[in-house]
């Protein structure tokens, strides 16, 4: 490894580093009490299955394991939040440097998406949005893998296959980023004829297929409520005619929206915005088929059902798009002239966590102001002034209840909604307005 490699490779490991630090350090000094996705994460973890009334399984199986580790700590669960986007920034380095060939090419790449509002503002927040983007970058890297070589790998294979269907296990999104590699693929084997179908591809199905099936009877013997949930949420059953209109549109702002601070540093980097678009560059298609086309896919289906697209839905979306940006203009980037991107990358980097912060300390209005350690106290007592058992089962809505789960400290099982049935199942149990608490 050449001098030059070290210092890109070190850059790269002190860029990830500080990012983590920064945004383990800034919402576990500024917020009182962890977010909402990650308080129904945990309180999902404390009673594991393979889904739950909203999402598939995988935010909370790993919630889970820090808090078997950690316990109710709030910092670590800011930490693991890091630990999930650091890995995908570095298997996003990792593919533009062999992308590229070119170690500092494969840096800006990854550079350019820290200006981008999910990387960085919405990060302390654990949940299915977040847990997807490692499984994103893992399944874009391995079917790059595929995709480029001459002989397909039996490993590479099952690992797409394994990456793929973790990341549909924490969010159903994740489908959007499968088809467009699928189309991809079909494209090249069945209409174009450019590629020999080999019968190793149906190992990445296959693998797929067997790792989902836990979740699949899941599905069946829960009336497919994670579906209903996510259907709901698009508001299809009150979508009208200018609604297949109005919310593709209010789509395509958002994400123009949330991109500027990315657009500004990019005309950092970029003297001139020309480009081409040549479909026969194997390259730039696979760089289409990853960013573009998902987006697109996602677009279209609003137009068509007139549902509505919620911003935050596109959190992995945009992992690959400074490699997409730096292909297209490499011609333009002048490699001895970078000290301006770098100051607005700097600018971009620091301006992010000093906004949080400030939000975070000016509002009081916020989730992460909830006194959940407190309430947690407040009910500890009323019950030992009635019990001497211990809370083993908490009921009531995910926030509420979650906390409680969250912050006693015999870490109750959250078991759902309160009902009556749930309560003549307790030895024990006292309720504080909507939320229960009791001991088997």
């Amino acid at each position: 490894m050449t001098n030059y490699t070290k210092n890109i490779n070190n850059i790269f490991f002190i860029f990830v580093l500080s990012h983590l630090i920064f945004w383990t350090l800034v919402p576990s000094l500024t917020n009182h009490n962890l977010p909402l996705d990650t308080i129904e994460a945990l309180a999902w973890g404390s009673n594991l299955d393979w889904g739950f009334n909203k999402h598939p399984p995988m935010s909370a199986f790993f919630p889970e394991v820090f808090f078997q580790i950690f316990g109710s700590q709030d910092w670590a669960y800011y930490l693991l939040s890091q630990i999930f986007v650091i890995i995908s920034f570095y298997y996003v380095f990792k593919f533009s440097k062999e992308f590229f060939n070119n170690d500092i090419l494969g840096l800006i790449s990854v550079l350019l998406i820290e200006a981008i509002y999910f990387y960085n503002f919405t990060t302390p927040e654990f949940n299915v949005n977040v847990c997807q983007l490692p499984f994103w970058s893992l399944t874009v890297y391995f079917s790059w893998k595929i995709y480029t070589s001459k002989e397909i790998k039996f490993t590479d294979c099952f690992l797409v296959g394994l990456f793929a269907a973790f990341g549909f296990l924490s969010k159903y999104l994740f489908f959007y980023l499968l088809v467009s590699i699928d189309l991809l693929f079909i494209y090249l084997i069945f209409i174009k004829r450019e590629r020999k179908f080999d019968f190793k591809y149906l190992i990445t199905i296959e693998v797929f297929i067997v790792t989902l099936v836990p979740h699949l009877i899941w599905l069946n013997n829960n009336e497919f409520i994670t579906i209903t949930y996510g259907l709901t949420r698009t508001g299809l059953e009150q979508s009208s005619f200018i609604d297949h209109i109005k919310f593709p549109l209010i789509f395509l702002g958002k994400q123009i929206g949330l991109l500027i601070p990315f657009i500004i540093l990019t005309l950092l980097l970029v003297k001139k915005m020309k480009f081409k678009i040549n479909l026969k560059d194997k390259n730039l298609l696979f760089l289409l088929a990853i960013n573009i086309l998902p987006i697109a896919l996602m677009f279209l289906t609003s137009f068509i059902t007139g549902s509505k697209i919620r911003t935050m839905w596109m959190t992995p979306f945009y992992l690959f798009f400074g490699t997409l940006i730096v292909y297209l203009f490499q011609s333009q980037i002048n490699l001895k002239k970078l000290k301006p991107f770098m100051v607005g990358f700097l600018f971009f980097f620091f301006l992010s966590p000093v906004l949080y912060a400030y939000v975070s300390v000016s509002k009081d209005d916020k989730r992460t102001d909830y006194p959940g350690k407190e309430i947690a106290m407040k009910t500890q007592y009323a019950w030992d002034q009635q019990f001497s058992s211990k809370i083993n089962v908490v009921l009531g809505d995910e926030w509420n209840a979650g906390n409680l789960s969250y912050h006693l400290k015999s870490r109750p099982v959250w078991e759902g909604v309160v009902e009556r049935e749930k309560l003549d199942q307790l030895k024990d149990y006292i309720c504080l307005d909507s939320i229960c608490v009791g001991s088997r």
